[in-house]
């Protein structure tokens, strides 16, 4: 890995970002003691050298969040439910002088080993930097390793995760006010779906890698592939790494950004159903078709889990359904982003009686954070 955080950050920024790691290793000896300490990991665009470098009046700023995986020893629900709160409370007390947020995940070394390839799993263990510890530990994390294990419903949950993404953008472009605020998340999140929408083509094709620079360069000699406008998902990815790596705070009019929503929509709608046939082997004429389909649209979990998952979430009726929640959500998602006509059908999935655009983003959006 790059001995830096980004590519060409200043050295201010280097020296600040390597100060915040410093603090973050000693708070978390605070905290945790070190019988149950195995390491600490930096992941994200930071941890793989790859950090976004805002450019300002002041000099160059963080942008990206810091993502630090502590990982304790002993079981792992009870090292979460020990240390979890005590290290989102250090997160908070650093990142006002850390300029951006500082956030901790607990994990164990064990369920890393026994845990099935994902995308997370494969980001985390193939660029990351170490506060504690060294590569040694995770030996035994070899379907980690290599990309082209990332099952393909991993890519369809990265692309619903940025397409929703397009769908929180939508809501605050239809808002009365739209000021500097808003045009800086819809700008933002219309950059992330530029990066994604690429790397979820080299995903589906078994070539995804942990650099947004190498993905790029792979998407360039990715064959064409059919019904698919592969160079216009390349011009966007363009645009998606230089926003990764040289983030900017959009001050674009609500006019431009709704049109460039609506390029970017439509093309993710292209890929979506694209992207769905292939994982689902079904093809779906449009979204409406896809969100009305009786496939089971997460068919790589089981009917009992899902029916333990669904109690946790909705209460005793939750038995009776066998399909996962993250359905719910891939079915709400085609309406809500590409029809908008079939707010029924949307309320049902989501459980909602919300009878306006708004509102059922807004349930949809709850239902996303425990689910995506």
């Amino acid at each position: 890995m790059s001995p830096r955080f980004t590519i060409d950050g200043s050295d201010g920024l280097e020296s600040h970002l390597a100060a915040t790691c410093e603090q973050v290793l000693s708070g978390v000896k605070s905290l945790v003691p070190l019988a149950r300490l195995d390491g600490i990991l930096l992941g994200g665009g930071y941890g793989r050298g790859e950090g976004g470098v805002l450019k300002t009046a002041d000099g160059d700023q963080p942008y990206n969040d810091l993502e630090f995986y502590v990982f304790l020893r002993g079981q792992a629900i009870l090292a979460e439910r020990t240390f979890r709160q005590p290290l989102h409370e250090l997160g908070e007390s650093l990142s006002p002088a850390a300029g951006l947020e500082v956030e901790f995940k607990v994990l164990t070394l064990d369920k890393l080993r026994r845990s099935p390839p994902s995308m997370f799993y494969y980001d985390l263990v193939a660029g990351h930097r170490w506060q504690l510890g060294e590569d040694a530990l995770l030996a035994g994390c070899e379907q980690h390793r290599d990309a082209v294990h990332i099952p393909l419903h991993e890519a369809t949950r990265l692309l619903m995760n940025r397409c929703s993404g397009l769908l929180y953008a939508a809501e605050r472009l239809a808002r009365p006010h739209f000021g500097a605020a808003e045009a800086d998340f819809v700008g933002r999140n219309l950059a992330k779906a530029q990066l994604a929408f690429g790397d979820v083509l080299l995903a589906a094709n078994g070539q995804y890698h942990w650099s947004c620079r190498e993905r790029h360069t792979r998407l360039t000699k990715l064959s064409r592939l059919e019904n698919l406008p592969l160079e216009e998902f390349l011009r966007q990815h363009a645009t998606g790494v230089e926003f990764k790596l040289h983030p900017t705070r959009s001050t674009e009019t609500r006019e431009i950004l709704s049109a460039r929503h609506a390029e970017l929509s439509a093309v993710g709608q292209q890929l979506w159903l694209w992207l769905e046939a292939k994982r689902l082997g079904t093809r779906f004429a449009t979204p409406r078709d896809y969100a009305f389909s009786g496939a089971d649209l997460c068919p790589e979990t089981s009917v009992w889990r899902n029916r333990l998952v669904n109690a946790r979430a909705f209460g005793g009726s939750g038995l009776a359904c066998g399909r996962y929640p993250r359905e719910r959500l891939f079915r709400s998602l085609a309406l809500l982003l590409w029809e908008q006509n079939e707010f029924g059908k949307v309320r049902s999935e989501l459980r909602s009686d919300a009878t306006d655009f708004t509102g059922l983003v807004s349930a949809y959006e709850n239902l996303w954070k425990r689910f995506n």
